[in-house]
């Protein structure tokens, strides 16, 4: 009974300090209390009504502080809308300080708008302060003597706060400048023209308007360095060249192929015609035997026929070259 009654005042005492934590967590005092000693006015129960709705009370008052000590007029539920809609509630009140401090026109609701955006509000901020510089990769180009001319570019930029919402990004920039230093090149008569005024370039590209419809504002287009690449316009006649010779080799590969197949065929026929003569000429004494049979044909005549033969074979052979009987001792 003693030992019971000595635990129960312990029990009571850790109780007591578990409820006292709880009380404390529920009513953030200290928060309520810091806000207060800081100027800034907030109602307790707001506090923890704020508990209750899944906000973080020390971030809102601590912004709230924030914003309150550099002059801006912010309210708590406009924090506490903007943490709920899950925007980076610190990245806005530091854009907006910096914003007021450079005299920059931006309102808590075009802030809140540019960080639901995706965009980094205060890196913003920083760019419309300090420009940014932004190196294009090489961009190759030919003129019109058919030289290629690889060329770099500094592009200097200015945020333009009320582009940042639906307002395109750097990689629009670069794609715009490129295209502007290819149309440039190209147009160029001489590539000598480029080399010797590269601003020429900067000018041209810099009054197309490149920055519309974006988030930056293009200050100026700078040429770093100009490059010599190869002879396009000789590579495409050396290339037309072996592709019109290729074209010619066919042709005539074709016209070749077309000789051969006619030549071929004339061997055909001429064969076609030495084998019906070969077959007429063994005709003959099958025909000489039906006219002896016949009577239409006589001893004598037969003779005769055999004479003149000889004869001809004869004088064929005396009038051939290279037989030796035709020839004079």
């Amino acid at each position: 009974m003693e030992t019971a009654t000595a635990i129960t005042p312990i029990l009571i005492v850790i109780g007591a300090i578990i409820a006292l934590f709880l009380l404390l967590y529920i009513l953030p005092v200290n928060l309520w209390f810091t806000a207060q000693l800081s100027g800034v006015r907030i109602n307790l129960l707001n506090l923890v009504l704020m508990r209750l709705r899944k906000v973080s009370p020390s971030l809102v008052v601590n912004a709230m502080i924030t914003s309150t000590k550099a002059g801006l007029n912010i309210t708590s539920n406009d924090i506490e809308t903007h943490y709920l809609a899950g925007g980076n509630v610190n990245g806005v009140i530091r854009a907006l300080i910096s914003a007021d401090k450079a005299n920059i026109p931006l309102s808590f609701k075009l802030a809140t708008a540019i960080d639901l955006a995706g965009r980094d509000v205060f890196d913003a901020v920083q760019i419309s302060v300090n420009p940014r510089v932004i190196n294009t990769p090489p961009v190759a180009a030919v003129a019109k003597d058919g030289i290629q001319l690889i060329a770099k570019a500094r592009v200097t930029v200015r945020a333009n706060i009320n582009q940042l919402v639906g307002g395109a990004g750097e990689e629009t920039i670069l794609a715009r400048v490129g295209e502007g230093i290819v149309t440039t090149i190209g147009s160029a008569g001489n590539h000598k023209e480029v080399l010797e005024n590269p601003d020429k370039i900067s000018k041209t590209v810099l009054g197309k308007g490149l920055d519309s419809g974006t988030a930056f504002e293009i200050l100026s287009i700078d040429i770093a360095d100009i490059d010599i690449g190869e002879n396009i316009g000789a590579k495409l006649q050396t290339d037309q060249a072996e592709a019109d010779l290729k074209v010619a080799n066919a042709r005539a590969e074709e016209r070749r192929a077309m000789a051969v197949a006619y030549e071929q065929e004339m061997k055909a026929k001429a064969q076609e015609a030495r084998a019906k003569v070969i077959e007429a000429e063994s005709q003959i004494p099958l025909a000489m035997a039906e006219a002896f049979r016949s009577g239409n044909l006589g001893i004598m005549d037969y003779y005769k026929m055999q004479n003149i033969q000889a004869d001809t074979d004869m004088r064929d052979s005396i009038a051939k070259p290279g037989t030796g009987k035709g020839k004079k001792d």
